[in-house]
C-alpha cells in the first residue's frame, strides 16, 4: 500500500490591467509556476472590484492607472470591506511618493512593469505568506533617490539585534529571511518587530516597513 500525497494548496491570483497583452504576459509567466493559479483578469477597475470580491482570490496584482476605477481606489475599497485579499501593485510609475502612498493604505507588494517577468511571481509568493515584497528594482530606485540622511536619534532606544533586525527590513527582507540570516526563529524576529514598533511608536499598515524604507540611506551607515 503506498502513502497518499496530498495535492498542494493553490495560491489563487487575479490580474487586472488595461493592456491585454501584459495580463496574457502575467498569465503566462503565473502558470508556469507550481502552486499558482491565474483564476480571473480583468480590464479595468470596476470589474476587478468585483470579480475579487466574488472570486476572493489570495492574492490581486493591480495596475495603478485603469478605467472607471483606479488601483488604489480599489485598495481603499477592499479596506472598508475588511477584504482579506493580498495586493500586488504593479505600475510604470517610479516616484518614491506613490510607493509610500501605497505602503500607508497596505498594499502589501509593489513592482514596477519593465521588471515585472522576472519578479512577479516572487512577489505572489512572499505576499501569499503575509510578507511584504518589493521588488529589487524599486529597492535600487529607492536607494539611488534618497539624500543622506543624519542618524535619526531614536534608533538610539534600540537594541543591537532591533537594529540589524530594522537594517534587513530596510533591504526588503521578509521576517523568515532575517530569521534564517541571524540564526534565529521566525517567532522571535516578530517578537523584535513588535518591540521596535513599540518603542519608535509605530503603527498601522506597513508602519516598520515604511519607517525602514524612509531611513534607508542612515540605516546603511550605521
Amino acid at each position: 500500500m503506498t502513502d497518499s500525497v496530498e495535492p498542494q494548496a493553490m495560491t489563487t491570483i487575479l490580474v487586472a490591467d488595461d493592456h491585454p497583452l501584459l495580463r496574457q504576459g502575467l498569465r503566462m509567466t503565473l502558470s508556469a509556476q507550481a502552486g499558482l493559479q491565474v483564476i480571473a483578469e480583468a480590464a479595468d477597475g470596476e470589474e476587478a472590484l468585483r470579480k475579487i470580491l466574488a472570486l476572493k482570490p489570495h492574492v490581486a496584482i493591480l495596475d495603478v492607472d485603469m478605467p472607471s476605477r483606479d488601483g488604489f481606489s480599489i485598495v481603499r475599497e477592499l479596506n472598508r470591506l475588511r477584504s482579506p485579499v493580498g495586493i500586488i501593485i504593479l505600475t510604470l510609475h517610479t516616484g518614491v511618493d506613490l510607493l509610500q502612498e501605497a505602503l500607508e493604505i497596505g498594499v502589501r507588494g509593489y513592482v514596477l512593469k519593465s521588471s515585472a517577468a522576472t519578479d512577479i511571481a516572487e512577489g505572489v509568493k512572499r505576499v501569499a505568506e503575509g510578507d511584504s515584497y518589493l521588488s529589487p528594482e524599486v529597492l535600487q530606485m529607492l536607494q539611488q533617490g534618497a539624500p543622506k540622511q543624519p542618524v535619526p536619534p531614536e534608533l538610539a532606544s534600540l537594541t543591537p539585534a532591533e537594529l540589524r533586525v530594522v537594517q534587513h527590513i530596510a533591504n526588503g527582507r521578509t521576517s523568515r529571511e532575517i530569521a534564517a540570516t541571524l540564526d534565529l526563529s521566525a517567532r522571535t524576529i516578530e517578537n523584535y518587530r513588535t518591540a521596535i514598533c513599540g518603542k519608535l511608536n509605530l503603527s498601522g499598515p506597513n508602519a516598520l516597513l515604511r519607517y525602514a524604507l524612509s531611513r534607508r540611506s542612515a540605516l546603511r551607515r550605521l
